[in-house]
């Protein structure tokens, strides 16, 4: 029997009032066992439950407690699945963690594909380890949404791409969720040669007929590093190549409105920077639903920033109209904050870094500040990958070590803005284990992480 060791008991919850305690063991819940997480959080929503526990000192006691349904008990285990996570079962011709240079730390290396991560993070899974008993329990507790790597419905490519024979029954368990009407999203990871052109025609024609409970499909470019030796051989697409994905994908965004009433499939913001064109308008997102795929994150950048400075605007006019110190004292916390975008730090130098991809996208930035503020000085600087190689040329996969190597000499001034997307989730710590703090003593400047919205951006380049 798998037991589950407490490590926590929050202040004054349920668990509280029982007398558990961290050491003690959760066994089952109304006679059932636990497996995970998932039927923790199941069998504890009812109103009216059992729990049984083993103390430390080996006594195995049962407790009833009548509680509001969906109230928590307060128990914190050791880990958050309360079970191992689940390692990937294949070796994809464009796996990511297959190309990282030696020397990172151990978690970079450890592939995961586990169902329960999709829900909880996010994460894009391949089902190639799952069984019918964990489609059912996805059903049972309709679990959702479920994030899938289809990559192909061609079950032979399929087979091919992930190296694992049992790949190509994905649409089957698709199948299945969607009779369930569990909501899905899927992403392809397009590889030239292998899945584009008439293989991704196919996908998205396949894949078009389950939305809308197949709420969106992403299609990504490959990342190429360069510690690719004894891997398969990839090439990169070209502008051309870009063109012809977004015309592909534009051609089933118009099939889609005119079924279901969503744009369906999405290409990354890469293919429209890569092809030259502008990025698309933000009804073409659905709301952002794959904005963590890279999928209207450039969009979403600029509608903010811009909106940021407008309302800026709008209130420095309302000022020039009112009279600006006549109302200082009946501002509100927001027109206060706006007041201090329009005033403080006068003179300021600020720099930040971005991939090369996004560099268009600081640019635009730039520009909007000098509506408000043109004494303010805006460095952008373009870091070049050279720890995952020159292919490599999103923003998120910088490294301490880049940055710091092509900022010595630099002009910084008086702050350095890193986007958050450069770091660790929980943690302010780059792909090479370099910190924030050790990069901040190397440059010797200030740093300020933005991990948030256009708003965010803009007080971090004031100094607000």
């Amino acid at each position: 029997m798998k037991e589950h060791v407490i490590t926590g008991v929050e202040r004054d919850s349920i668990a509280s009032g029982l007398g558990i305690k961290p050491g003690d063991v959760l066994l089952e819940i109304n006679n059932k066992k636990i497996e995970d997480i998932f039927d923790f959080h199941f069998l504890s929503e009812d109103e009216h439950i059992e729990i049984k526990i083993k103390k430390e000192s080996g006594e195995e006691v049962c407790l009833s407690v009548d509680k509001e349904e969906d109230e928590p008990l307060g128990l914190i285990f050791k880990e958050s699945l309360m079970d191992n996570y689940r390692s990937c079962y294949n070796k994809c011709i464009f796996c990511f963690i297959d190309q990282n240079p030696p020397g990172m730390r151990e978690t970079i290396y450890f592939k995961d594909d586990d169902s329960r991560l999709s829900f909880l993070q996010g994460n894009y899974i391949t089902l190639t380890n799952m069984k019918e008993s964990d489609i059912k329990r996805i059903i049972d507790y309709k679990l959702a949404p479920i994030n899938i790597s289809v990559h192909t419905t061609n079950p032979e490519l399929r087979c091919q791409m992930l190296n694992n024979r049992f790949a190509g029954n994905v649409l089957k368990y698709i199948d299945e969720l969607y009779q369930a009407n569990i909501p899905m999203n899927a992403q392809i990871v397009l590889c030239k040669g292998y899945n584009d052109k008439e293989e991704l025609e196919r996908t998205i024609g396949d894949l078009l007929k389950y939305a809308p409970v197949l709420a969106s499909l992403s299609i990504v470019p490959v990342g190429l590093t360069n510690y690719r030796e004894g891997l398969v051989k990839l090439d990169p697409f070209t502008g051309e190549d870009a063109k012809e994905v977004i015309e592909t994908v534009e051609r089933f965004q118009k099939i889609a409105l005119e079924k279901h009433g969503i744009h369906f499939v999405h290409a990354s913001d890469e293919w429209y920077i890569n092809a030259g064109y502008e990025i698309p308008g933000e009804e073409t997102y659905d709301g952002y639903i794959q904005i963590e795929n890279g999928v209207g994150m450039v969009r979403l950048m600029l509608n903010e920033f811009h909106d940021a400075v407008s309302d800026v605007c709008e209130f420095s006019d309302y000022l020039e109209r009112k009279g600006f110190f006549k109302h200082f004292i009946r501002l509100t916390a927001e027109e206060k904050l706006y007041k201090a975008c329009l005033t403080e730090n006068k003179n300021r130098v600020v720099s930040t870094i971005t991939g090369k991809l996004a560099y268009g996208l600081k640019e635009y930035i730039f520009n909007e500040l000098k509506r408000i503020r043109p004494d303010i000085t805006f460095n952008v600087y373009p870091i070049e990958n050279n720890f995952f190689g020159d292919k490599i040329t999103v923003t998120g996969l910088l490294t301490g070590r880049d940055i710091c190597e092509q900022l010595k000499g630099k002009n910084l001034g008086d702050a350095l803005i890193i986007p958050g997307s450069c770091l660790k989730a929980d943690e302010d710590i780059f792909l090479d284990d370099m910190t924030v703090d050790e990069l901040q003593r190397t440059l010797q400047v200030k740093t300020i992480i933005v991990k948030s919205n256009g708003m965010d951006y803009l007080r971090s380049i004031i100094g607000v």
